[in-house]
């Protein structure tokens, strides 16, 4: 990559900080985000374009209380009724809403909640997104564990009780390959029953090597639907590439990986459309892939440094709620996580609706678990990719989830 750089504006050479005004400012600066990398695996599929006609189509405004009503008395939720679950005439009905969410986890889901911790491996990137702590024009403090620290950090983890870990990087191909991310899969095998991948979108034969090194599963964050906004978010760097993150997922499962799981961070553009794409993303690659696991999360954009340029729209509480609800009416099956960047008042409230999944002794920050846990620092932490909410343990999170009624659950595989 042209851009191996990962420092701020202040120290950056004079023609770095030239191209970084021109991406910002010029569109015609930057590659059209349709358009792959010579190296991307182009797979053919038509899901992409059923899930984005029908965000185009979709007025959420032209719903009524009535198309809400209609949709909650349906016994099984068709795409139309989520639609009008998503719009605005839905917000009265909120408590109808979460009693039919509540009503259908626990009939698929019972009363369990999966818990697990995210571990940054290196916050490392290659791509300019504007409204990302890792970006590569911001300064902050880089860092990629080796093998030996990312196993010590895995292991004060495992001490903790936690079965399931999500393993994650900075998007930087170089450095952080295919070969570093499958050793460290194959570490964590050895302290975890469950492993997911938070990475750089890769090809399907990087996919089913890392599959082979023991990941069970992949996260990608779309960010945003909106095709427009995206190429006015992602300015450089692979991420930019709009279709080639669209189709991780499936690549991922051509792969043979058990399990993928999918997101917009909601307020970058119209979070009800963002909302249906990313539930409709999910639904279509269900029916193409019955036997694999699928998994919603909803987070909200925390605030940042660039906020002023990214002019985020708010989405409340209430609102969140009311996209809680409506996935899990749309997707009874399908595991809603709900991030740690929410306030555990709201994380205990949605555990008991439509939520099924929960993180705990979360840092986004690489390598300071030891400290997190242990109150000892090595003194080389990373920097945090974004500012978390709910901070709790291991520890706090069973006991309050217990108190709820409900039943924490650490690991619900077996391998034979």
């Amino acid at each position: 990559m042209e851009n191996q750089f990962f420092v701020d504006s202040k120290r950056l050479s004079k023609e770095a900080l030239e191209k970084k005004h021109r991406l910002e400012t010029d569109p015609a600066a930057r590659s059209d985000p349709m358009s792959y990398f010579p190296e991307m695996e182009v797979i053919s599929s038509d899901v992409r374009e059923k899930v984005l006609s029908a965000m185009k189509a979709y007025d959420p405004s032209r719903y009524t209380v009535k198309d809400v009503r209609r949709a909650l008395e349906k016994e099984r939720c068709g795409i139309e009724e989520f639609q009008a679950l998503l719009s605005p005439a839905a917000g009265p009905l909120l408590e109808e809403m979460a009693q039919r969410a509540r009503e259908e986890t626990g009939k698929h889901f019972g009363n369990n909640v999966y818990l697990f911790t995210p571990l940054y491996l290196a916050n490392y990137c290659e791509n300019y997104c504007i409204y990302c702590g890792f970006n590569c024009y911001n300064d902050i403090k880089r860092l990629k564990l080796s093998p030996e620290e990312a196993e010590r950090e895995m292991k004060v983890i495992a001490d903790s009780g936690m079965e399931e870990i999500l393993l994650l990087t900075g998007e930087s191909r170089s450095m952080s390959d295919i070969s570093y991310i499958g050793e460290a899969c194959k570490t964590a095998r050895k302290y975890f029953r469950m492993v997911g991948l938070e990475i750089y979108p890769v090809n399907t034969d990087e996919y089913r090597y890392l599959h082979e090194c023991g990941a069970d599963y992949v996260t990608v964050f779309q960010e945003t639907y909106d095709l427009e906004k995206y190429e006015k978010m992602h300015l450089l760097g692979h991420k930019r590439v709009f279709p080639y993150r669209f189709d991780a997922q499936e690549r991922a499962l051509m792969a043979g990986m058990r399990g993928v799981a999918f997101s917009a961070l909601l307020g970058l553009a119209d979070f009800r459309k963002d909302a249906l794409a990313s539930a409709l993303h999910v639904y279509f690659l269900q029916r193409k892939y019955p036997h694999a696991e699928f998994s919603l999360s909803c987070p909200r954009l925390r605030p940042i440094i660039n906020n002023d340029k990214i002019s985020p729209l708010d989405v409340h509480e209430r609102q969140l709620l009311q996209i809680l609800c409506a996935y899990r009416i749309f997707l009874p099956y399908v595991g809603i996580t709900v991030s740690s960047r929410e306030s555990a008042n709201f994380r205990n409230g949605a555990v008991k609706i439509a939520a099924t999944k929960i993180s705990a002794g979360v840092s986004t920050g690489v390598g300071d678990h030891e400290k997190k846990y242990k109150g000892e620092s090595s003194g080389k932490e990373g920097d945090e990719q974004f500012e978390i909410s709910d901070g709790r343990s291991l520890e706090n999170m069973y006991r309050d989830i217990e108190e709820e009624g409900l039943q924490p659950v650490l690991n619900d595989y077996l391998y034979v």
